[in-house]
């Protein structure tokens, strides 16, 4: 039973991407919150968000608890004002690797060139609109592209790089003349948040509604959140709570320290704290070795985390867990010294390599704070449970510190000397130039940005639409 219920979640789960951004990142807005905002309400995007989730072919385009919780599966009874419970859903991979690719392919008026990538881009002599870029493949083979519009998409480090790069008539970059390109670089770092211990053993049989798991054809994962009163009232970052359950302190202990050792051993090195790695080990041997055993012939995991559900439909769950160790995927405040630049280091095409200057600010860590000794005593209000965490310290950033959604680093805004681009993503120095994906984020809000990134592309493909229509017209005229 536990191997088939294993194989029915964890192995679709593998093949897919989450797409959650909607409310959680435009509606985040703070008139208190320096370099934030976006130049539209999350209203105006609403149309965009539904024909974004055909596009990603996910679920309806619902993230309200409403529409997801069934009788086997409440939100947790807190007080709505402060914390209030939303989902994440998630879509098909092979939609973007594969379906478009061959929809691609096989187009008529698309042609698309693999293995090559944009190495610069040159803008005419008046340098207030791009002539053409530059592409080399991987083969050593360089040619140019001529076009009436062009669209960056690679991504929230290398959208900001190519710009900086492409900086032959322009020494800081194009886009970049008052040196705003790369800055206010943004991740969602992820936070060990502390232990729930629950009053009640049969919470784990609750609590179906945060586990990864499908609902109606389509996988969701619950969340918790602090509702937007409360960050108004609070002046705090947004974020995702997110719970795992656990055995035992010491049967944790034991498997989290065999993974840190194990993963060391596959990079070749020792990892810190060697001998206290061992002895939590040894304390919990009986539970490793249950552990290696199932992961060796039913692919199982007694540690249950980001990527693998199932954990609410296997049985015994009140013997099986202990306790809910709770994540938070956090909002950063944007800051413009977090910062894309040019490396020394050159890449294979002989162009200057990304560095990265990334920090957590003080803002970042007082906020999930915050947000942590509130969530602790909304849980203790409302008889769920203590959760255990040292209040003496910052919560502490895993490892890895962000979840690789890099954002903000050509951001979006109406004045120039503040944002990269305007709010149709075009660069605001160059006429036909276009950014696409989350690198045109103010904010980034604590959700998965996926869904956001499809719905601004289909905005700007509408947008792009017309304007090729007013100038074939106006072409034609002249």
């Amino acid at each position: 039973m536990r191997k088939a219920i294993d194989q029915r979640i964890s192995q679709p789960i593998r093949k897919i991407i989450g797409i959650t951004a909607a409310a959680a990142i435009l509606e985040r807005q703070y008139r208190d919150l320096p370099y934030s905002g976006w130049p539209f309400p999350k209203s105006h995007l609403d149309p965009f968000y539904e024909r974004a989730q055909a596009v990603c072919q996910a679920g309806p385009y619902a993230y309200d608890a409403e529409a997801w919780q069934r009788p086997d599966s409440q939100p947790l009874p807190l007080n709505p004002d402060r914390f209030e419970t939303a989902v994440f859903q998630f879509g098909p991979r092979q939609v973007f690797y594969q379906d478009y690719r061959d929809a691609l392919a096989q187009a008529n008026n698309i042609k698309v060139c693999v293995d090559s990538t944009v190495v610069e881009i040159e803008a005419h002599e008046s340098t207030q609109a791009v002539a053409r870029v530059k592409v080399s493949t991987f083969a050593g083979k360089q040619f140019w592209i001529a076009a009436k519009f062009f669209v960056l998409a690679q991504g929230g480090i290398e959208n900001a790089r190519l710009l900086l790069a492409s900086n032959r008539q322009q020494p800081a970059g194009l886009g970049n003349q008052y040196d705003v390109v790369g800055r206010y670089f943004m991740d969602h770092p992820l936070v060990d948040a502390g232990m729930l211990i629950p009053h009640d053993p049969n919470l784990f049989n609750k609590t179906a509604l945060y586990d990864l798991r499908w609902v109606d054809n389509t996988p969701i994962l619950g969340k918790l959140a602090p509702s937007p009163t409360l960050m108004q009232q609070k002046h705090l970052l947004n974020l995702a709570v997110l719970a795992f359950p656990r055995p035992s302190w010491r049967q944790f202990k034991a498997i989290a320290a065999f993974k840190t050792v194990a993963e060391a051993g596959v990079r070749g090195k020792l990892p810190d704290q060697l001998p206290q790695h061992l002895w939590h080990i040894l304390g919990g041997l009986d539970y490793v070795a249950r552990a290696g055993y199932l992961a060796a012939t039913q692919h199982q995991s007694l540690l249950h985390g980001f990527g693998r559900g199932g954990w609410s439909e296997m049985p015994d769950n009140r013997q099986r867990f202990r306790m809910f160790q709770f994540f938070f995927q956090t909002e950063q405040a944007p800051d413009p010294s977090n910062r894309v630049f040019l490396s020394a280091e050159r890449d294979r095409f002989g162009y200057r390599k990304a560095a990265l200057h990334w920090q957590w600010g003080s803002m970042d860590r007082s906020s999930a704070a915050h947000n942590q000794k509130l969530l602790a005593e909304e849980l203790a209000n409302a008889g769920i449970g203590k959760l255990a965490y040292d209040a003496a310290q910052a919560p502490a950033l895993c490892s890895p510190s962000g979840v690789a959604h890099h954002m903000g680093t050509t951001q979006m805004h109406a004045d120039p000397k503040q944002g990269v681009v305007d709010q149709n993503c075009r660069v605001h120095q160059l006429a036909n130039l276009y950014m696409a994906g989350s690198s045109v984020f103010p904010t980034g809000g604590s959700a998965n940005p996926t869904l956001t990134i499809v719905a601004l592309s289909l905005r700007l493909a509408d947008h792009l639409k017309q304007a090729i229509k007013t100038t074939s017209v106006a072409g034609s005229m002249s």
